[in-house]
Order: structure tokens, then sequence, then C-alpha cells
């Protein structure tokens, strides 16, 4: 599972859902019964735009979290507007050499600029998610340079906070259905889907407690 990839100081949202998730999640699964009550209050939370945080899963790509943080701070520096704003029109504004001096490579900068023209052209439809379902979101945010099913389910845990994502290409969730489901033994993915499908309506909540039991501290977007 990846790392922060959200803007700081912006107000957190938690999902309505989640008391009523953890509830069901207890009745219905003797590990998640076991699991929640270690983690109290705590909650996924979202925070920022779709833009700032897809823009920031692109930066953080194939780099250390240190590294990415240091990489966004420097693009955030090049950029029209007030630090921490990013915009499609201000990025599209921007000549290529100058987010290059970013320390973007050019193929992010590709990415970065595809995404920036989907946003800015209307290509994915951001006031109509709310009312879409997961996958045709998904067939949307694919459809984007740089951004694969992973990536697109991350946003939909994180960002849109939908509660029933399994995001079975994601390597934690793997890791945490083998230590929690199978005593470490390794797991198939087809072994995964059937644990997850279990947690349905629920299947993000899950996830995000697994998580937590390999890493405490909660990963935010």
């Amino acid at each position: 599972m990846a790392s922060s990839l959200r803007p700081t100081g912006t107000p957190a949202v938690t999902p309505n859902y989640w008391d009523d998730a953890c509830k069901h999640l207890t009745r219905r699964d003797r590990v998640m019964r076991k699991l929640i009550p270690q983690f109290g209050q705590a909650r996924l939370h979202s925070r920022g735009d779709a833009f700032t945080t897809l823009a920031r899963s692109i930066v953080g790509q194939q780099i250390s979290v240190k590294a990415a943080q240091s990489v966004w701070e420097r693009f955030c520096a090049v950029m029209p507007g007030p630090l921490m704003r990013i915009t499609p029109g201000g990025m599209l504004s921007m000549p290529t050499d100058e987010l290059r001096r970013a320390g973007l490579s050019a193929r992010k900068v590709e990415y970065l600029i595809d995404l920036a023209q989907h946003f800015e052209s209307g290509r994915v439809h951001v006031r109509q998610w709310q009312q879409m379902d997961d996958e045709t979101i998904i067939e949307e945010l694919v459809a984007i340079r740089g951004i694969g099913r992973w990536t697109a389910e991350m946003f939909l845990i994180f960002h849109l906070m939908r509660p029933n994502v399994l995001p079975l290409d994601d390597l934690g969730l793997i890791k945490g259905i083998s230590v929690n489901y199978f005593s470490g033994e390794p797991v198939s993915r087809a072994e995964a889907r059937e644990v997850g499908d279990a947690w349905a309506p629920y299947r993000s909540v899950a996830t995000w407690y697994m998580w937590r039991s390999l890493d405490p501290l909660p990963v935010e977007y």
C-alpha cells in the first residue's frame, strides 16, 4: 500500500458508514471481531481535491515516500498560484522544462499533462462521480496515462470513500489476508477474493483493517 498522497492543512472527511460497517464486520467475521477493537476510533480520512490526489499519485510512483514529498514540494513551488493549490489549467500553462526542473521525469510530465487535459476537457465526469458506479469511474481513470487499476481503486477508497472496493492487486491486502486468515501461508488471488467477498458490502473497511494489522499507523491519500 502506498503512503500519504494528500495535501496537508485541509479538513479531513470521515465516511458516515464506518460505524455500521464495523458492527456488520464484527458480527460476520471472526478476524474482524478481534481486529477492529484494537484500533479504537481510528477511521479512514479523505482530504484534498480529486485532481491534486491523482497528480500526487503520479508524482509518487516508483520512488520513496521522502523523495515523492520532496519532488511534490518543488513541483508546487514552480506552479502559478498559492502553494499546494494545483489546478489543471495551471499545470497546462507551465512549460515542460519548468516541470522537469521540479525533478519530474519526462514520462511523469507526460502523465501529468494528460491528467490535466482529461480534467480540463471534461473527459472525466468529476461532478457525476457520486452517482456513478465504481467500475465506470475506474474505466474513466485508467484511460488517463499513468493511472492503472490499483491507483483507481485507491482513489475510490481514499478520495471518494466508496465502501465496497476490494483491491486484489494490493500487496498489503494480500499479505494481511495471509497473516490473519491463513497463518502466514501464501494466498492465491481466488482465495483472497473469497475472503473479501464475505466482507461485502464493506470490503473497503475490511481492507483498511487488513492494512492496519500490518502497520498500525493509518495511511491516507
